[in-house]
């Protein structure tokens, strides 16, 4: 019986029996922190032989002939380049091999723009009355982190079943020279797990903004984290932008963080060859070179993209039980009550579920209470700011199975009460 559909006395009765159950996990006194995305400790365990790829008898010299230990090689090594330039769709001219994090590159792209513009700006956007970005949301608060810390001026643009609302994206991209960009993570995204659809791609590819220096952040984080074999296909921006020769709107960036080791991984930014020009110039004012020790050694343990594809299979056996057991257990406990929608991603690293109106923030607290860290609610829009109260990001990624399955009986129960006090307050 869904709970709008109770009286008030099934409704308290409902409540207490929430409240016993919310208490005797109280008792337990979990500490579990679900609050991010990261890997578990057993997917860190796969690649941990990568350590004994180098050592102070390996030859490091790369296969252009340049020393890995040395100075030089600002863009990155050329077997780094053509690893990713495979897993990308892109040509090794068109890439850039940084350090190990993708946010960095993002957000130094950003720096750039500020304070030099990109390829096509009148002047710096720091020097420009206002500098608008378009936020597909729910979506990635780092991003939304970035745009803060630069002043730029976000607007919340809907995530439909098919990526972000393209007729809103196209209309004020076209119409407002002060929009300058929007983020996009356009596989599995970050926490619904959408993949953009073909049309989508299309359209992005196609765009026509007023601002000669728009540009598409496409943050193409989960391109390889799949979790079943039906998984999903994107198609490639690049591609389709080079028919109508439109290739300079796109930044996209990847990195390894979640392939290799978040800490010390690898992070990619492809562009077209125009902008890259643009960008190195500027980029070797701020780095000689990036650590190709470490762009050598994700290559010869890798070696190339199959080698990749292997290990992510690797990570599927691990992750694919969390997602099921999460999605279970939710279709279990809520599926019947009508109080919470979530989506089911066949990739990527989140679960998106959406409660009652103005329950979030009671339910992130409730398991807070109760032993269990979550992702803020409202962190999956601009300004933290979830009109509705209602989006929350479940990681459950990091925890062993035991404590995952604690945790999501703990965000069941949280759920129900926050719901159930919601109701009987109306």
């Amino acid at each position: 019986m869904k709970l709008t559909e109770m009286n008030k006395a099934e409704l308290e009765s409902f409540r207490n029996e929430c409240v016993k159950e919310y208490e005797a996990f109280k008792a337990q006194g979990l500490k579990l922190d679900m609050s991010r995305g990261k890997p578990g400790a057993d997917q860190l365990d796969i690649t941990m032989p990568m350590l004994d790829v180098l050592n102070s008898s390996t030859d490091m010299t790369c296969e252009d002939g340049t020393d890995s230990r040395n100075y030089g090689g600002l863009t990155g090594i050329p077997e780094a380049k053509k690893l990713f330039a495979d897993m990308l769709g892109v040509s090794t001219d068109e890439i850039i091999v940084g350090g190990n994090a993708s946010l960095a590159l993002m957000y130094d792209t950003i720096a750039r723009a500020m304070t030099h513009g990109v390829l096509g700006s009148e002047k710096p956007w720091c020097k420009l009355d206002k500098v608008k970005f378009l936020c597909p949301a729910p979506g990635y608060d780092r991003h939304f982190g970035i745009c803060e810390n630069f002043g730029i001026e976000m607007i919340t643009i809907p995530m439909l079943s098919t990526g972000p609302d393209m007729d809103m994206v196209e209309k004020l991209v076209s119409e407002d020279d002060s929009v300058k960009g929007i983020w996009c993570v356009p596989m599995y995204s970050n926490p619904d797990g959408i993949t953009y659809s073909d049309e989508t791609v299309k359209r992005f590819a196609n765009l026509s903004p007023a601002a000669k220096d728009f540009r598409i952040f496409w943050d193409n984080a989960y391109c390889v984290h799949h979790l079943c074999d039906d998984h999903d296909t994107l198609l490639n921006i690049f591609d389709e932008a080079k028919k109508t020769g439109k290739e300079d709107m796109i930044f996209e960036f990847a990195s390894t963080s979640k392939i290799s080791f978040p800490g010390a991984g690898v992070a990619v930014m492809a562009a077209s060859k125009a902008n890259l020009d643009q960008i190195v110039k500027l980029l070797g004012m701020q780095y000689i070179s990036y650590d190709k020790i470490n762009q050598l050694r994700h290559v010869r343990y890798f070696k190339n993209l199959d080698g990749i594809m292997a290990k992510m299979e690797e990570h599927k056996k691990i992750l694919a039980p969390k997602f099921a057991m999460v999605l279970d257990m939710l279709d279990k406990e809520l599926g019947e009550l009508g109080i919470l929608e979530w989506h089911k991603p066949t990739g990527g690293y989140f679960v998106s579920v959406n409660t009652l109106s103005n329950c979030a923030k009671k339910v992130v607290q409730y398991c807070k209470e109760g032993g269990v860290v979550l992702t803020g609610a409202g962190a999956t829009y601009p300004y933290k700011n979830d009109p509705a109260d209602r989006n929350i990001r479940i990681a459950p990624t990091y925890p062993c199975v035991a404590d995952l399955e604690k945790a999501m009986q703990l965000f069941c129960i949280s759920v129900k009460l926050a719901s159930v006090e919601k109701l009987l307050a109306e």
